[in-house]
């Protein structure tokens, strides 16, 4: 019953902020005029459903396509998303077909989440996280409404770990396959498990998951058939974001440019402060070093949207913080608090779109 419920909230959820666009509610309330097209062209929904229409054929691109964006840039986002684009665009036309792969994505992120949390919470607890996650942190809301990849790639982080911890492991791998082949930072996943056989040493165990690393080569290989060029991922141009800890507070860097960046200092001591708690009950546990991990790769990001590159530990850090989350005074809090994430949002999405004057082939 609970999986159901949380099927249906997913799903009225996404709708009700659709619907809030389609009936320009924003702009009845004081933000400038919508309509669903402002969803649809928010970044990088457009990059992907590109290339659920052309794959990485730059001729096709080129002559179809008209985003101020290098042909050699579409590589750096992976074929995973668009493929899932590409199944629905055979029920629907491009833009509905790409917020429908999003909306699929979140109603398995929804599920798998609760399965996870059931692990260590009891149901109650676990099905009210699920519901607080559909809302909050506020950047991922806006990851569960545009075209965007983060739900599908949290859902298979999750069930890979949910798996493995059920003993499946060639399950777990297959799903920290799919994960790597919807987001590069994939790779970190199996870096935890690599960790883990490291202190294990049973290759039995572990021997699947060198699957990740030949999805990769497989990503890359195809790349070769796509675009003549097996490194394509790594010649995509100003992609690459890694350097020095701490780097995105250098306000003269490129996908920065703002000295308004104090969040993200909030946003680094939650995480260490929940990976503490994490690692106080767990200790050496894949639900303790995967967010670890994941979170020292977070600090060497040079780039001004760090609650959206960090988002892979939000779930864990929704069993971190647990204790405090499903207290009452908590709940009341939310619902304060959530008009602020839907004024957010609105003003997000308004303001994040790509310039498209025809839609026409997107269709």
């Amino acid at each position: 019953m609970a999986k159901i419920q949380l099927v249906f909230i997913t799903i009225a959820v996404s709708a009700a902020f659709w619907l809030s666009f389609y009936f320009n509610i924003p702009g009845r309330i004081g933000f400038p005029t919508t309509q669903l097209e402002t969803i649809f062209a928010n970044y990088d929904g457009p990059n992907y459903l590109i290339i659920a229409k052309c794959g990485y054929n730059r001729d096709c691109i080129g002559q179809n396509f008209s985003l101020p964006l290098p042909l050699e840039y579409y590589p750096a986002h992976l074929p995973g998303y668009p493929l899932v684009i590409k199944y629905f665009l055979l029920l629907t036309t491009g833009p509905k077909a790409m917020l429908l792969a999003t909306l699929a994505g979140s109603v398995f992120l929804s599920l798998i989440l609760y399965q996870f949390l059931s692990l260590y919470l009891k149901p109650k607890s676990a099905f009210w996280l699920s519901i607080l996650f559909l809302f909050f942190p506020a950047r991922f809301f806006i990851l569960r409404q545009v075209g965007a990849p983060e739900t599908w790639f949290l859902a298979s982080i999750l069930a890979s770990i949910y798996y493995f911890k059920k003993d499946k492991f060639f399950i777990s791998a297959l799903f920290a396959v799919l994960a790597q082949v919807l987001k590069s930072p994939g790779i970190l996943l199996f870096a935890a498990y690599g960790l883990l056989f490291l202190r294990d040493r049973n290759i039995r165990k572990y021997l699947s998951f060198l699957l990740v690393p030949l999805a990769v080569l497989a990503v890359f290989y195809f790349y070769q058939l796509q675009t003549g060029d097996f490194w394509a991922y790594f010649h995509s141009g100003d992609n690459f974001h890694l350097s020095l800890p701490y780097q995105v507070f250098f306000s003269q860097r490129s996908w920065i440019n703002t000295i308004w960046l104090e969040e993200v200092i909030y946003i680094y001591l939650l995480a260490f402060v929940g990976i503490y708690f994490l690692w106080q009950k767990f200790k050496f546990d894949i639900i303790t070093i995967f967010p670890a991990l994941f979170t020292l790769a977070s600090v060497l990001v040079a780039h001004r949207d760090v609650s959206r590159y960090i988002a892979p530990i939000y779930p864990f850090l929704l069993l971190a913080f647990a204790p405090l989350l499903e207290k009452k005074f908590f709940k009341i809090i939310f619902i304060l608090i959530l008009p602020a994430i839907i004024l957010y949002s609105f003003n997000f999405c308004i303001g994040n779109v790509a310039p498209i004057a025809d839609w026409t082939p997107y269709l």
